[in-house]
């Protein structure tokens, strides 16, 4: 075999000794954003670290990432220390970070969405809480530089689609370090102006340039406005915590511009339709009542008014027989029950109605007569009592018992001595 040729082991070791061997790779720091990132059981994280040009696989064991202090996460931005190395089983050369920090991007990237979860936990995203756009404003603000390209393109859009809308510029801060509280502080001003609209945000950055647009301070002032805000922030790739909260996001300045105002040739397109729409539904009204004029000016009764009396006429007529009629019915019945009465037995003989009466009277008073137990007693007949009791069996009467007998003409009081049965 031609010595000239080695294996692939042979290769790999070789590769492996002269990178491990070489001074300048075995403390390198490196910054990147991590990609592909797992977290291994064991405790030992795998990922890449990438930039805009290329890529390093990494892994960081468990003995190093116990004196991290946060979860990395796809997409944050890191700076690591390590060293480089081969893996003889693939080949590849891979970092051994022994040392893990976040970049200052990438700290920005957490609190983004640190602040962006919290707030969408308290409702500040809320489809509920948005306002509605006017169709047509007549005056909006602008919160922004007042120096830039963002106003420029908002006011000179907003001239150009409709030159009536009156706008008015709070200049603010709109990046470095006092930014939020004056970005917060105008916000608040033009929610005071009673305007139709309010547009607040910056042309576009780095995430740091916008970041006063994600600070909570902004957000509060935003939602907590009665104005409708639309905010502009950045380019249209830009997403701020800003948007989120606002009632509607906008791509870029002049897009907000254009979602703002309308567009005075559409407008005009629009009068004119609702203008024929107008005439046509005004003419179309117009037809109609003529019609219905016509035909009651030909109406039969405005023709004939008479006939509208002679109907009523009639209908009195009518009545009048009808009530004619009833009364008479109820005189002749009348007369005919007074008739009765006056050829009835009473009226002719009213004595022999009363002296039948008389006997009937006497008839009644012989049978109280004989009735009356005063009249028995006068014949010789008494009533014994106990304990003003009558009694009617010897079963109810007991020796010592005092007892009233009433006579014809008198009261006898005795006790009783012996009781005997038949």
């Amino acid at each position: 075999m031609n010595p000239k040729y080695i294996t692939v082991a042979a290769l790999t070791k070789y590769i492996k000794y002269k990178i491990d061997n070489d001074a300048n790779l075995q403390e390198v720091y490196l910054k990147g954003e991590i990609s592909n990132f797992k977290n291994h059981t064991r405790g030992h994280f795998y990922f890449t670290i990438k930039d805009e040009e290329s890529r390093i696989n990494a892994i960081m064991f468990a003995s190093s990432t116990k004196n991290i202090n946060f979860t990395p996460e796809d997409g944050m931005k890191v700076l690591v220390k390590g060293k480089i190395s081969v893996f003889p089983q693939t080949g590849n050369y891979q970092i051994y970070v022994t040392e893990m920090m976040q970049d200052g991007i990438g700290n920005l990237y957490q609190l983004y969405e640190q602040l962006k979860k919290k707030l969408k936990e308290q409702g500040y995203f809320d489809p509920a809480h948005k306002k509605p756009l006017p169709k047509v404003p007549s005056k909006i603000g602008i919160v922004t530089a007042p120096t830039g390209a963002a106003i420029r393109d908002i006011l000179s859009t907003i001239k150009r689609r409709f030159p009536l809308c009156d706008t008015i510029l709070f200049p603010a801060l709109v990046q470095g370090e006092n930014a939020k509280e004056d970005i917060a502080n105008k916000i608040r001003i033009a929610d005071s102006y009673n305007l139709d609209l309010l547009i607040v945000g910056r042309g576009g950055g780095s995430i740091e340039d916008l970041w006063a647009f994600n600070e909570e301070i902004v957000a509060k002032a935003i939602y907590d406005a009665n104005t409708p805000i639309i905010s502009a922030v950045g380019h249209e790739v830009d997403f701020t915590i800003a948007d989120f909260v606002a009632d509607f996001r906008a791509p870029t300045p002049t897009g907000a511009a254009e979602m703002a105002v309308p567009d005075k040739e559409s407008l005009k397109k629009l009068i004119n339709q609702l203008v024929i729409r107008s005439s046509k539904i005004i003419n179309s009204r117009v037809d109609n009542k003529r019609l219905l004029l016509d035909k009651i000016k030909n109406s039969f009764v405005l023709r004939n008014p008479m006939s509208i009396y002679e109907v009523k006429e009639q209908m009195l007529s009518n009545d009048i027989d009808k009530l004619n009629t009833i009364m008479l019915g109820i005189i002749n019945t009348n007369s005919i029950r007074l008739s009765k009465i006056k050829d009835s037995f009473i009226f002719e003989n009213p004595n022999k109605i009363i002296e039948k009466s008389d006997i009937k009277y006497n008839h009644l008073i012989e049978k109280l007569k004989v009735l009356n137990p005063l009249n028995t007693l006068k014949r010789g007949y008494s009533i014994t009592k106990i304990n003003n009791k009558v009694i009617t069996n010897i079963k109810d009467v007991k020796v010592n018992d005092e007892a009233t007998i009433n006579l014809n003409n008198g009261i006898i009081k005795s006790k009783v001595i012996e009781v005997k049965e038949n």
